[in-house]
């Protein structure tokens, strides 16, 4: 699986530019890391899933990206930062694609990974019909107990708005959890960082902390047919790194969910793939 490296070497580019000159490779309030996760997400899937293939090839298949959904129930509508759908109609393509979207954000693709993009079929941008996979990517970087009802709910919310509009669709989870012990967020530095004025870095009880985040996403409602609700995937990449411009580092061992887990993210690519291959197969 491509996607959690693909991410961390992305993240360690310092690319973000604040207000005050700062350089940083989180942002909590940039979607920077998020459109990354979720690319990398897509290109798993599509590399697993021969139907997938199949109606990327076939034209069957648009992407979309922060695309709206409505709970039909409810009236709530969510934003979903990638989806998967069958195109509304023949018309309304951009011309952008799935493709265009790795050189759009910057993915520092090694060459096999871009050989492998290279012989996959293309996924065009257009107006969503029908959605087949929606996709929310959330981080957890610092501050990791007290943020936890928020992504919690957040998460929730998201998979009720895709199965409110949907019930067919796969509703897929990534969450980032970082591992370090220190981390540098950019909200507590809103100043310009020099030898006056040090960064402030905030300090996280490790591995608690990762921990904690995975048995509240263990609270999240999951689903094995489509009678029921919840998420239909939950995938967790454990990264370890300070957001001072050092390494970002995946990590594979403990406490990042063990090989054949529920929320080990290879599990749960495929596990997505064989789902999409059985409940699209007719399309």
């Amino acid at each position: 699986m491509h996607g959690p490296q693909i991410l961390s070497r992305f993240i360690q580019q310092q690319a973000i530019r604040d207000g005050y000159g700062n350089l940083w490779q989180y942002n909590s309030q940039s979607d920077r890391h998020s459109e990354a996760a979720c690319w990398g997400v897509a290109f798993d899937l599509l590399r697993q899933s021969a139907t997938l293939r199949r109606h990327a090839n076939e034209g069957k298949v648009v992407i979309g990206v922060n695309h709206p959904m409505t709970d039909y129930r409810t009236g709530r509508e969510k934003f979903l930062d990638l989806v998967i759908a069958r195109p509304a109609t023949s018309a309304g393509r951009s011309g952008d694609s799935f493709k265009h979207l790795a050189r759009k954000y910057g993915l520092p693709l090694n060459a096999h990974e871009t050989n492998e993009l290279a012989s996959l079929p293309d996924i065009e941008f257009g107006t969503v019909g029908s959605v087949h996979v929606a996709l929310e990517a959330k981080a957890v970087m610092t501050k990791h107990v007290s943020s936890l009802p928020r992504l919690h709910d957040e998460l929730a919310a998201s998979e009720q708005a895709v199965h409110g509009a949907s019930d067919s669709a796969l509703a897929i989870a990534y969450v980032q959890i970082n591992a370090s012990d220190r981390f540098a967020p950019s909200p507590s530095n809103r100043f310009t960082i020099g030898p006056a004025n040090p960064v402030v870095v905030r300090t996280n009880a490790q591995p608690n902390s990762v921990l904690r985040t995975l048995d509240k996403l263990a609270q999240l409602k999951r689903r094995s047919t489509v009678h029921e609700s919840g998420f239909d995937g939950v995938g967790v990449t454990v990264l370890d790194f300070e957001n001072l411009g050092g390494d970002v580092r995946v990590v594979t061992g403990s406490p990042a969910p063990a090989g054949g887990s529920s929320f080990d993210y290879e599990t749960m690519i495929v596990r997505m793939a064989g789902q999409y291959d059985s409940r699209f197969a007719g399309v």
